[in-house]
C-alpha cells in the first residue's frame, strides 16, 4: 500500500522549505509547490509516488534535494527536460523556483504522468508532460535544444545521455542525482561540478557539459 504523506500546514510547509533551500524562494514559488503537495498528498493515497521510506521526511529529502540543485541552475536557462519525473522530483521543483525555465516532463508510467499532468496544472507551471519511454531514436516531443537534463530516479544508457547531450545548448548542462559511483558516460559529456546531498555521505548531484562545450561557448 502507498505509504501516507504527513500533513502540513502552509506555515510548517513553508518554514520547512525555506531551511531546506540554498537560496530565498519567491512568495509564488512556495504557493505553487505547497499546492504540487497537496495534490501529491491526494494521489499518494492510490498511486505510489513517494515510497515509506521517505515519506516522514518530504520536505527535506524530496524537495530539499531537488532544490540543492538550484546553484547548478543557470537563470538564464528556458528550456529543461526531466526524465523520469515520477513524483514531480527534481521537474515541478526546479520549474517553480526557475520561472522562466518551462520544463518537460517525461514519465514512463501513465498513472505518474496523469499525476504530472495534474500537479503541473494545479499549480499553474508552465510544464510539459510526455507519457514515454526514453530510448534511442529519442521520442517526439523531446525538446531540439536544451538548457537543461535532468534525471534523479532514472539510470540511462550512455547512447542515450550521447543523444541528450547533443541537443544541448552552448552553456548547457546535465544534472544526474547520483550514488557514490559514477554512471557510464558517452564520449560527448564530461563531469564538471558536483554537489553532496544534505544527510547522505554518498548522495550527490553530478554536473555533466558537453565535451564540444568547453568554455560554455558555442
Amino acid at each position: 500500500m502507498p505509504a501516507p504523506l504527513p500533513s502540513l500546514t502552509p506555515q510548517i510547509f513553508a518554514r520547512d522549505l525555506a531551511a531546506a533551500s540554498p537560496e530565498p524562494l519567491s512568495a509564488s514559488c512556495v504557493e505553487a509547490l505547497y499546492l504540487h503537495y497537496q495534490e501529491l498528498v491526494r494521489w499518494n493515497r492510490t498511486v505510489s509516488l513517494v515510497g515509506p521510506g521517505t515519506a516522514a521526511e518530504m520536505v527535506p529529502r524530496h524537495y530539499g534535494e531537488a532544490l540543492a540543485a538550484l546553484p547548478l541552475v543557470s537563470a538564464a536557462a528556458r528550456v529543461g527536460l526531466d526524465l523520469g519525473s515520477g513524483a514531480g522530483f527534481p521537474g515541478i521543483v526546479l520549474a517553480a523556483a526557475r520561472p522562466r525555465l518551462r520544463m518537460t516532463l517525461v514519465e514512463a508510467r501513465e498513472r505518474k504522468w496523469a499525476f504530472l499532468a495534474a500537479a503541473a496544472r494545479r499549480a499553474a507551471l508552465p510544464c510539459s508532460c510526455l507519457n514515454v519511454r526514453v530510448s534511442l531514436p529519442l521520442p517526439t516531443g523531446i525538446p531540439e535544444a536544451l538548457d537543461l537534463v535532468t534525471a534523479r530516479a532514472i539510470r540511462l544508457d550512455p547512447e542515450v545521455l550521447g543523444a541528450l547531450a547533443d541537443r544541448l545548448q552552448p552553456g548547457g548542462r546535465m544534472l544526474l542525482w547520483v550514488g557514490e559511483e559514477n554512471p557510464d558516460l558517452p564520449p560527448n559529456l564530461l563531469p564538471e561540478r558536483e554537489l553532496p546531498l544534505a544527510g547522505s555521505d554518498r548522495r550527490r548531484i553530478l554536473e555533466l557539459r558537453p565535451r564540444s562545450h568547453p568554455d560554455g561557448a558555442p
